[in-house]
């Protein structure tokens, strides 16, 4: 988790597909065949399997290389899958969508479309435009027989783009076991606590933040910044700094004060939250944002950039703070003001940790998509399904 690309995509089908079997449904999880040391053929969950597709490169392949494998993808999955077997097909992420329209037109099976992240919403916020992606998710949003936004935010962004032609459901994102069972007791430090958890990239602000803590120790007050996640090849084993020289850059003169631990397994990340004054979500776009909800499922504070489904899943002044994003300044204050008033840091960890309980619970967000399967599988034209 937290690698070049694993990250909150992968924790969410694969926690929904183990809800679901927990409902009595049989999953497969197709996706690429990315290490060779890997079986193809994997159970999980119970009734849930993932299947490996090579497509021709059994290895690592950039989702930038991925779309011209499509073809190849689709042949060998016909190959050595019997797709006329499934009641319905839940693609995630715009690239599996294209293949779940060759289905929908090759078997007529449902198709339950979920972006994760939006081209138009990454367009908006770097600035890259890939044409390519947007033509391809509005065809998908448009001819998906369901659509599922992970918030109220996103489902606008989504039809505000794709048009009324969409059917549109909104269903949250649950957290895993190790966070739900996480101690909310767990004593803060005496120093203030910051953690990061995700991809180094720069579209996740992890500039952002090393900017915002390099102003916050200005201030003379002692803290540390703990970051978890990047690929294992992301830092250096004998210094413990980051590999990238922009970032290493970023940190200099507060060596003694910044951590990078790579990637951490759901236990250590839960018990990381726990002890955190607040957990920081820098990011430029997130459609939904996990971080911020396992977080508050640990009973911590989040600050998080005031962008697309950060803004639903942290509730400003009361389960952590929004700010602006790209700003350092701004999050820096956001930092001072949990950090300086553990009456108020420790009110707004009480009301996550219900609003976690309350919302973020695999339970029922897994009653709500399977009812939207059955209400799919059983009709005969595509209909509405309450929100």
């Amino acid at each position: 988790m937290g690698g070049k690309q694993s990250g909150g995509q992968n924790n969410y089908v694969r926690q929904l597909a183990e809800a679901l079997a927990g409902r009595g449904l049989s999953i497969d999880v197709v996706t690429h065949w990315s290490a060779p040391d890997t079986p193809q053929v994997e159970r999980f969950g119970g009734s849930c399997r993932v299947i490996r597709i090579a497509a021709g490169r059994n290895e690592f392949v950039p989702k930038s290389e991925m779309l011209e494998l499509l073809p190849a993808f689709y042949k060998e999955m016909k190959a050595i899958i019997d797709l006329n077997a499934y009641d319905v097909v839940h693609t995630h992420y715009w690239l599996s969508g294209l293949l779940g329209l060759r289905i929908r037109n090759d078997y007529g099976t449902r198709i339950v479309h979920t972006s994760h992240s939006l081209g138009i919403a990454k367009a908006k916020a770097t600035g890259q435009v890939e044409e390519a992606r947007l033509r391809a998710e509005k065809e998908i949003l448009g001819r998906a027989d369901r659509v599922i936004a992970t918030t109220p935010t996103e489902k606008d962004m989504i039809l505000d783009f794709a048009g009324m032609r969409s059917s549109v459901s909104v269903v949250s994102i649950g957290v895993g076991r190790s966070f739900e069972q996480a101690s909310s007791a767990a004593v803060k430090g005496e120093s203030p606590l910051f953690v990061y958890a995700g991809r180094f990239e720069q579209t996740k602000g992890i500039l952002t933040l090393l900017r915002a803590f390099r102003l916050f120790l200005r201030q003379g007050r002692d803290a540390r910044l703990i970051l978890a996640g990047g690929a294992t090849e992301d830092i250096d084993p004998k210094s413990g700094l980051p590999m990238k020289a922009r970032l290493r850059a970023a940190v200099a003169g507060m060596e003694n004060r910044v951590t990078f631990l790579g990637p951490l397994g759901q236990r250590e990340l839960a018990d990381l939250f726990c002890h955190a004054t607040a957990v920081i979500v820098p990011s430029y776009y997130e459609s939904f944002g996990m971080v911020a909800a396992e977080a508050q499922a640990c009973g911590t504070p989040v600050i998080a950039s005031e962008v697309g489904g950060l803004q639903d899943v942290v509730q400003d002044g009361r389960t952590g703070l929004l700010v602006s994003a790209k700003n350092p300044a701004e999050l820096s204050r956001g930092m001072r003001r949990i950090a300086g008033d553990p009456e108020f840091a420790g009110r707004l960890g009480r009301q996550a940790l219900e609003r976690a309980r309350n919302v973020f619970n695999w339970s029922a967000i897994a009653a709500d998509i399977h009812e939207i399967y059955e209400v799919l599988y059983r009709a005969e034209d595509p209909v509405s399904v309450g929100d």
